[in-house]
């Protein structure tokens, strides 16, 4: 049985922000992961990495910009209100 993991959501703390922000993209690159996020409730940003021709495009969001996910086009949530979950 093989698994296929369509999104990964990694959540940046202080002693995980340079691996979430650099190694995770070699990581999950290698792996063939379609879509991972960064919520970064240091910075208040969400970045939504996009897999293309085998490394990540990143677009980053903040406050009320709604979330772009080629994965999840129908999503509608802001940056806020995913840094704003509760855990």
């Amino acid at each position: 049985m093989k698994l296929l993991l369509i999104l990964v959501v990694e959540v940046v703390s202080p002693t995980t922000a340079a691996a979430d922000y650099r190694a995770k993209h070699t990581e999950y690159a290698v792996l063939n992961i379609p879509e991972y996020w960064i919520v970064d409730p240091i910075q208040s940003l969400v970045t939504i990495c996009t897999l293309r021709d085998g490394a990540y495009d990143d677009r980053v969001f903040q406050g009320n910009e709604l979330l772009v996910s080629p994965t999840f086009s129908e999503l509608n949530l802001t940056a806020t209100q995913v840094l704003a979950a509760e855990r």
